[in-house]
């Protein structure tokens, strides 16, 4: 394939490959749907063997996996593989995301599991079975891994029989865990839901031979907020661009570009290219107060504090920025399905780009004094080691994947929003430790840096949002993605009825990151293991406490967690009380 060959080609080769790739009586039917995907429906028996081939003889990477309840249309429930394909021809800057789906009947809900010939379905498939009662037949490792250990069996919350408001009775369950290698004198370390090592909650356990990590096990999902299933049942399509934007703390502008150009893409809706361009901007930012902040608690857990500080008074100056460009220091508001709803005024563009080079110099003094410290650098290099192959196998994404030595970046190999126009290139670590990783971070915001004033320099005139007229088409599907600072996020939307919002999935990138964490902490010590969970920069989301303040009285009291524990239940047992917490 020439380096030259347009989009459409480029599809149009995926689809003969693919036929001449799978088995014939695998494929029920082959859909190119816009420029760059192709929808390859297969029989359900074949699913492992059709994914396999897709994943690793066309060099493809597991971005999501969607399971829907769609018994209402046809009795059937559907699993989408969503594969970006990237290896085979990273030469070319059109490549193709390949859909491959199946459908499951309802009154045999169940399927092959995929995850034995490729790895980074496990977390995807161990979901589906949680939340809509699919089940991987001959998966490795069945145990629960969304619902929470008291949820009564049999329940599955994302059914469309389920409703959101519902509080089921709780069964309580030990959640078992276990280690891969089992030996004499093995000893494990439990690292409760609130720890010292990570402000939000999730339990790690370490099993340790004296002072080695021989292995790691864990438990997320302690805070399972729902907010697909809110959506789906509450709120419009254009409603929920608010509520995606309230996914992450930090990244949470990254979640509502990506579902924007999800339901764009589903209802075929062009986005004028200076909203591309104003969007474009405010991800930048966001990627760089994330990474300064990364970097910083780098810095914090290795005892170099001046680092912390010093980035941290930096990043200030980038929360600044996001104020003039938005309004708003972390949540912007700006998104709306079709384009933008805020400007960017010259004014304001000639300030950004004033502070913007104090900034650079800044950061530069920084970086080039925290890496010049030896005690700093001894403690990150070799340690948490990720190699290439696993990373591969995983399908991780982000600073992580860059910093094992593979270029995989959605800006560079599916461009979006005004990628199209500014290129960006992959900056990539081969040392596949936590130093690479942070190299690779310190890399983007430069980068970054580059690309906000280039944007606003070259910002084009015309309007900032499409206010055509929309055709709504029951069932369309769409896929939205971007590069958020922490990698790949991924967004899978179904619109159904009256403007609803049939199927949402949100897929975060650090859910495609944490299962590489018991590779990388194996064979390194208990003082390691906080600074290479931080190198993954998970996103959890949950707080401990909370300062209430009486905008009346001016009053303030802070309210435990115990407190707020105490009261989530009572709202849980009677939906209708009104909890004091004041």
């Amino acid at each position: 394939m020439s380096g030259e060959a347009s989009p459409r080609e480029v599809l149009e080769k995926y689809v003969e490959r693919l036929k001449q790739l799978l088995p014939r009586e695998a494929i029920v039917d082959i859909k190119v749907k816009g420029k760059d995907k192709v929808y390859v429906e297969v029989k359900r028996e074949y699913l492992p063997e059709v994914l396999e081939k897709v994943y690793w003889e066309l060099g493809g990477y597991l971005s999501s996996m969607v399971g829907t309840d769609d018994r209402n249309i046809d009795s059937h429930y559907r699993l989408y593989y969503i594969i970006s394909i990237e290896e085979d021809i990273r030469h070319l800057q059109w490549k193709p995301w390949i859909v491959v789906y199946t459908k499951v009947p309802w009154d045999d809900p169940s399927f092959k599991s995929t995850t034995p010939k490729v790895p980074a379905a496990s977390w995807y498939e161990r979901e589906v079975k949680d939340l809509l009662g699919l089940e991987p037949i001959g998966h490795p490792d069945p145990r629960r891994l969304a619902l929470p250990d008291d949820w009564p069996e049999g329940l599955y919350p994302m059914r469309k029989d389920f409703k959101f408001y519902e509080r089921p009775p709780r069964q309580p369950k030990p959640y078992m865990f276990r280690p891969e290698k089992v030996s004499e004198g093995i000893v494990q370390i439990p690292m409760s839901p609130i720890h010292a090592l990570a402000d939000e909650p999730s339990q790690f356990r370490l099993f340790v031979d004296g002072e080695r990590i021989v292995d790691v096990d864990y438990r997320m999902f302690y805070v399972f907020r729902g907010l697909e299933k809110l959506a789906e049942e509450r709120f419009t399509y254009n409603q929920t661009a608010f509520l995606a934007e309230r996914v992450c703390g930090i990244c949470g502008y990254a979640h509502s570009t990506a579902y924007c150009e999800a339901v764009e893409d589903a209802l075929d809706i062009e986005v004028p290219e200076r909203a591309e361009y104003i969007r474009t901007i405010m991800l930048e930012v966001e990627r760089l107060h994330s990474h300064m902040l990364n970097l910083g608690i780098a810095c914090h857990l290795t005892a170099f504090d001046w680092g912390f500080m010093e980035l941290f008074r930096i990043r200030e100056k980038i929360m600044k920025i996001a104020e003039i460009l938005s309004g708003g220091r972390k949540t912007y508001g700006m998104n709306l399905v079709g384009g933008v709803r805020r400007d960017i005024p010259r004014d304001k563009a000639k300030k950004v780009i004033e502070l913007l080079k104090t900034v650079r110099e800044e950061f530069k003094r920084a970086i080039d004094i925290i890496t010049s410290n030896e005690l700093f650098v001894r403690r990150c290099e070799g340690v948490g080691i990720l190699p290439k192959k696993v990373a591969r196998a995983l399908s991780v994404v982000g600073p992580l994947v860059r910093g094992s030595g593979i270029p995989r970046d959605v800006r560079y190999d599916h461009p979006y929003a005004a990628y199209k126009y500014i290129r960006v290139k992959p900056a990539v670590e081969s040392g596949c430790d936590v130093l690479s990783r942070l190299m690779v971070r310190a890399r983007e915001v430069l980068d970054a840096l580059d690309i906000v004033e280039h944007a606003l320099d070259q910002l084009p005139g015309g309007p900032i949002l499409n206010e055509e007229k929309i055709e709504l088409v029951e069932y369309a599907k769409g896929i939205g993605y971007d590069e958020a600072p922490r990698g790949e996020n991924v967004h899978f939307v179904v619109i159904g009825k009256d403007s609803r919002v049939h199927k949402w999935r949100v897929r975060a990138a650090t859910y495609n990151n944490w299962p590489a964490l018991p590779y990388m902490s194996r064979d390194y010590t208990i003082t390691d293991f906080p600074l290479i969970v931080a190198s993954l920069d998970p996103c959890y989301s949950c707080t401990e406490r909370v300062v209430i303040v009486d905008v009346k009285s001016g009053k303030t009291v802070t309210v435990s967690y115990a407190r707020l524990v105490h009261l989530s239940r009572k709202v849980s047992q009677n939906p209708t009380h009104t909890p004091q917490l004041l």
